[in-house]
């Protein structure tokens, strides 16, 4: 993850509550990221706001594997050679990364990182790759071969070539430290918006519920369900910017890492979760497993929930959302 961090708005409001709400929107990977804090005044939101912008700032010097002086960087450059050691709150994140993977059969892995970028989404793409290039984008892909040894914790990737990228958990891994730290330092009432991983927690100043709308894929200006979040988060993943099309079919940027081929038939996820992070991994696990293995695997999750909008525009949500109740 490559951050770039520079302010570029401040919202202030007080409300008949005697609370205030400060926000703040800071760019972030060339995405808006916002932190919404209820504080006694602004001096306060203000401080509340510095410190998320902080907690952002260290955990990218941890996980970024666009900073070279970073620990992943340091485990990419020894990949087939030698074990790194690593900070514990790095080691359980990749360790969490892992099992994720293994509940989505691979769908989702943070080796993702060392696959050939042979497709184009910008436009440029007039021809679907070769069967054999597509098969060998992903040949060092495998997070089976990250080896994680807890009683060194040294983290060893097993052929060189390897890499790990943390973007499709790190984003939501981010928005629930940024809260916990908050929590901690006597803010009790925010939201958070990483790149579209959020998490809120308390009410807003108002004492009504933070809430989110989630739009509709086929049109993007248009929310087609608000939902009440509270003390808890939700991330959306959705191809409906970034594809291309091939004999009728929408292949979508989000690529199955096992096979080398895009993820066809989802245009977007929703998943609900205590945590951001499970909700940020599993979404792009969910849009590499398709609609039907997507659902199932999440009715059998305790605490997580999730919307799926395919790519005919139909609705689809698991058991334990009923999407009339919030439209």
């Amino acid at each position: 993850m490559k951050f770039n961090i520079a302010i570029a708005l401040l919202i202030i409001s007080l409300n008949s509550f005697g609370q205030t709400e400060y926000k703040r929107k800071v760019s972030m990977l060339g995405s808006p990221f916002e932190i919404t804090v209820v504080a006694k005044d602004t001096i306060e939101g203000k401080q509340f706001a510095d410190l998320a912008i902080t907690e952002v700032k260290r955990i990218e010097n941890l996980i970024s594997d666009w900073i070279p002086t970073t620990q992943i960087s340091l485990v990419n450059k020894n990949a087939g050679v030698q074990a790194i050691k690593v900070d514990s709150e790095v080691f359980e994140l990749v360790e969490r990364a892992i099992k994720i993977s293994q509940l989505t059969d691979g769908a989702f892995d943070i080796s993702y990182a060392s696959m050939d970028k042979i497709w184009k989404f910008d436009g440029s793409m007039k021809e679907m790759p070769s069967e054999e290039a597509i098969k060998k984008s992903v040949s060092k892909i495998g997070f089976k071969n990250i080896l994680l040894n807890k009683q060194d914790q040294t983290i060893f990737l097993k052929n060189e070539g390897m890499k790990l990228g943390l973007g499709g958990i790190g984003q939501g891994y981010i928005a629930d430290k940024v809260k916990d730290k908050l929590l901690s330092n006597g803010c009790k009432s925010g939201i958070v918006n990483v790149s579209g991983d959020i998490n809120a927690w308390g009410k807003q100043s108002n004492q009504k519920p933070w809430t989110v709308g989630i739009v509709n894929p086929m049109n993007k200006n248009k929310v087609f369900a608000t939902f009440p979040l509270e003390n808890s988060s939700v991330e959306t993943s959705g191809n409906y910017e970034k594809y291309v099309l091939f004999n009728g079919i929408r292949y979508s940027h989000i690529i199955d890492p096992r096979t080398g081929y895009p993820a066809t038939g989802i245009v977007s996820v929703s998943v609900f979760s205590k945590q951001t992070e499970i909700a940020d991994a599993l979404a792009t696990g969910i849009f590499v497993l398709g609609v039907e293995v997507g659902l199932n695997l999440v009715n059998q999750l305790k605490g997580i929930e999730c919307i799926i909008v395919d790519d005919k525009g139909k609705i689809h949500s698991s058991k334990g959302i009923d999407i009339k109740k919030y439209k």
